[in-house]
């Protein structure tokens, strides 16, 4: 069964269960950046984002879908690194 047989609330379940493994793997490289934990969270937030602008992209999921897909993946990465600058920044 592919992604698009399944139900919208599972495919819905999906994005958020892959968005935590995500960020949790990112946080544990951050821990480890050579640059400190904010900075390396952040810039792995950047690429994560641009990494799901380019799947929405090549996936050709509709931004303003009914369930979420890349594209709301991708706004959460950059709210994460828009809070996460400001914390940094004033720091």
């Amino acid at each position: 069964m592919n992604a698009k047989q399944l139900p919208q609330q599972l495919q819905s379940v999906h994005v958020m269960v892959r968005f935590g493994f995500r960020l949790a793997i990112m946080i544990g490289f951050a821990v480890f950046a050579g640059a400190g934990f904010g900075r390396g969270l952040i810039t792995l937030l950047w690429m994560s984002a641009v990494i799901c602008a380019f799947a929405g992209i090549a996936k050709r999921e509709m931004p303003l879908a009914a369930n979420l897909n890349h594209w709301d993946e991708m706004t959460a990465y950059v709210a994460l690194c828009a809070l996460g600058t400001g914390i940094v920044q004033h720091t």
